[in-house]
């Protein structure tokens, strides 16, 4: 398999759910500040222009969760009411977490006028900390789902590191601060340092 992504963003997610699984793949990394995510070679492999992209012996996955349930399978709980609460939780923060992280920086997603993106920007802090509020919330611990940990692991932890510059407090939720702290120290993040895709 081979995983595009570019650092510290969303792709970071499922860089953390091969890791976990010790799956043999090779990284590509998409250089955003040249807009190489526009250039014709990367929007043959995704037109959307936007990491990640795992190309599979089957053809090219493009959104998150589907990359995570192809790539990680025993990552999900067998028990059907917990695998639910994960999916739960991985589209939380698919279709709300990651919108309310990307008005920062990507107001033209929505609007026109500078002043729009300015009111955007403006808004991440209160948007990211009810994030936070939700999560701390939706968090069983030590991980989401408890004791084991799930694609719903690799899927919060970098958009907790996306909380801190979005002008969130993490040290007000003592869960979301903990699971942190427990998921950060994993072998699966520690390469993913190593391999320059978390700096």
């Amino acid at each position: 398999m081979k995983l595009h992504f570019a650092p510290n963003t969303i792709a970071v997610a499922s860089v953390l759910a091969l890791n976990e699984i010790g799956a043999d793949y090779t990284l590509v990394s998409v250089d955003f500040a040249s807009a190489q995510q526009k250039s014709d070679a990367y929007l043959s492999i995704n037109p959307k222009g936007r990491v990640p992209a795992l190309e599979t012996d089957h053809g090219i996955l493009t959104e998150t969760i589907a990359i995570l349930e192809y790539a990680a399978p025993g990552l999900i709980p067998e028990d059907p009411w917990h695998a639910a609460k994960m999916r739960e939780v991985m589209t939380y923060l698919a279709s709300t977490a990651h919108v309310n992280h990307a008005h920062k920086m990507r107001g033209a997603r929505w609007a026109d006028q500078e002043a729009s993106f300015d009111d955007m920007r403006r808004k991440v802090p209160q948007t990211m900390t009810e994030t936070a509020a939700y999560l701390e919330a939706m968090i069983e611990g030590p991980f989401v789902m408890g004791d084991q940990v799930t694609l719903a692991d690799c899927y919060l932890y970098p958009i907790a590191m996306w909380m801190p510059g979005d002008g969130v407090a993490l040290e007000l939720f003592p869960k979301l601060s903990r699971y942190v702290e427990l998921y950060g120290s994993r072998p699966a993040v520690n390469r993913a340092r190593v391999d320059g895709v978390l700096t």
